[in-house]
Parts: C-alpha cells; structure tokens; sequence
C-alpha cells in the first residue's frame, strides 16, 4: 500500500512538473512572438519618420553639397555650391516630392546678396541628378520656364555620400 501511495504521489508531482515546464515554455514562446511583433511595429513605424539623404558631386576643383530631409514628400535641407575660381553658394533648400522628382527652392547667399531659384532633381537609385532648363524671373524667384523641357541628361550627377561629411561641408 506504501508502494502504490508513494507511485501516485510521484506520478502526480512528475505530472505537475511537466505541466509548469510546459507553461513557462508557451509563456516565453508568447513572450518572443511578442517581442517580434513589438519589433516589427517599430520598424513600420520608423518608416513613417523623415529620412535624411545625402549627395556629393565633385568636378575638377569644384563641389556641390546636399542634405535633405524628406519627411512624408515635404522636403527641407541645405545645399552649397563651392566653387573654386567663382563665387561659391550656400543656402536652405524646401520644396515637395512628386514621384521619383523633386521639386526644390534653394534660397542662397551668394555675392553678398540672397536669392531663389528652383532647382529639379531626379531620385534615382544612389543619384540625385539636377535637371536643366531655362529659367524666367517670377517676383523674385528663378523658376523654370516649362517644365516639360528640363533636361536630366546634361545636368550634374550628384552620388549618395555620408550624411557627417556632408553635413561637416554644408556648416
């Protein structure tokens, strides 16, 4: 009788150990899948933020400089054109994303005095690459005369750089 009472003690502890162990498995198991979820809600929501890209373009002595934030298609940033045997420029740039264009106004300071003008640029890959065009005098600000007759092709190429060095150039 000793026998039989002592088995089914036994047998019930086993039973019950096994029964925690499997909980605090299906708990840690919830736990992780959470986490990932967690994760995953964070990066979708990351994605919303504004995101910063940086270009560079250097031809010869010269060099172009650009930062934007694109936050949602609103775009704001900095630009500097350093220019080695010309005045160079340097300015805030503010315009909106249409597509893989951006469409742009850069008020700079160059020769002592501050203007505007609109600048093109196509998104493409790791380039952002300056369209040209005529331009007309509209109050004040430089804007293109049709835009249907920029050109992309002949128009500077700038390449993806990193961020600190651009930024370090743009100051």
């Amino acid at each position: 009788m000793k026998k039989i009472a002592a088995i089914t003690i036994l047998s019930v502890l086993l039973i019950n150990c096994n029964k925690k162990t499997d909980t605090a498995n299906s708990t840690a198991n919830s736990d992780s899948l959470t986490m990932n979820t967690e994760t995953e809600s964070e990066k979708q929501i990351d994605t919303l933020g504004a995101k910063t890209y940086c270009y560079m373009s250097v031809t010869g002595k010269d060099s172009v400089f650009v930062s934007i934030d694109d936050n949602l298609g609103t775009l704001s940033g900095k630009m500097s054109y350093k220019n080695f045997e010309k005045d160079s420029s340097k300015g805030e740039l503010s315009g909106f994303k249409s597509g893989d264009t951006l469409k742009v106004t850069y008020e700079f300071a160059s020769e002592g005095m501050t203007s505007k003008r609109d600048i093109f640029f196509i998104q493409k890959d790791n380039l952002l690459i300056e369209g040209i065009g005529n331009q007309k005098d509209d109050n004040g600000i430089m804007r293109y005369s049709d835009e249907k007759k920029i050109d992309y092709k002949g128009g500077q190429n700038l390449k993806s750089a990193d961020c600190k060095m651009v930024a370090k150039a743009l100051k």
